[in-house]
């Protein structure tokens, strides 16, 4: 029986990555008088390393420093800091502001799943002022049955580590077979896998044509009607079949 739901935010809840997270660190850029601007191919390729701080330090290491910045912030460490917190607080207004709404078919399966007391949790890279202002699109109520919220640097090790999979079936003390995770991205998948766990894949903008073939089902979004792909129940036989194997 399916006892519990984790998702991934960016991708899975909100399609944040071009339009959202994208914008958000050309702002903070721009706002820092930096010479930077990642449009969507490049943006693209910079989604295969996990994280918005690694994503920066791989990108500068790539294509050079701003050495009056770092010089002006007291280290590399430090300017990443600054500029990560500027770019949360940007796409943070950017959920709040209508700009990202929800993806099809997630408020219908987080109502399906409460109406039948499944766990919802979720477990993303993102940082948690961010993850916050994404879980404030269900509305209150909704946000308040969240049973964990694991974000940001609360593991070492990011996606697609299973480090933060491994945190969440510890929060959750359940058997892999009674969850389900959902996710968008290779790195996602790779580590939910990695932590034994039923795996879903919702193809997002930047992910459609990565390789899903470790993933128990894919599909193009969770769907509302009249075209819903998944429902609870499907969650349930996916969970089931786990079991069996």
């Amino acid at each position: 029986m399916l006892k519990a739901i984790i998702f991934d935010c960016d991708g899975v809840l909100v399609d944040t990555e071009r339009d959202g997270h994208r914008v958000g660190f050309n702002r903070a850029f721009q706002q820092f008088g930096i010479d930077a601007e990642w449009d969507v191919p490049l943006y693209g390729k910079l989604l295969q390393v996990a994280g918005g701080k690694e994503r920066m330090r791989a990108y500068f290491d790539e294509y050079g420093w701003p050495e009056d910045k770092v010089a002006e912030f007291g280290g590399r460490d430090e300017l990443i800091l600054a500029l990560h917190k500027a770019k949360t607080e940007i796409t943070a207004r950017l959920v709040s502001e209508g700009a990202l709404p929800l993806r099809p078919g997630v408020s219908r399966i987080v109502d399906e799943a409460l109406a039948a007391d499944v766990i919802l949790g979720v477990c993303t890279t993102s940082n948690p002022r961010f993850i916050d202002a994404v879980l404030d699109l269900f509305g209150p109520e909704r946000k308040a049955r969240f049973g964990f919220v694991h974000a940001g640097d609360v593991v070492a090790r990011k996606k697609p580590d299973p480090e933060i999979y491994e945190l969440a079936k510890r929060s959750l003390k359940l058997p892999v077979h009674e969850c389900v995770v959902i996710e968008d991205s290779r790195n996602g998948l790779l580590a939910a896998k990695g932590a034994g766990l039923p795996t879903l894949i919702t193809t997002s903008t930047y992910t459609v044509n990565e390789d899903f073939s470790e993933a128990d089902r894919v599909v193009p979004e969770l769907g509302d009607a009249p075209h819903i792909n998944i429902t609870l129940a499907d969650l349930g036989e996916l969970a089931a079949e786990h079991e069996a194997a």
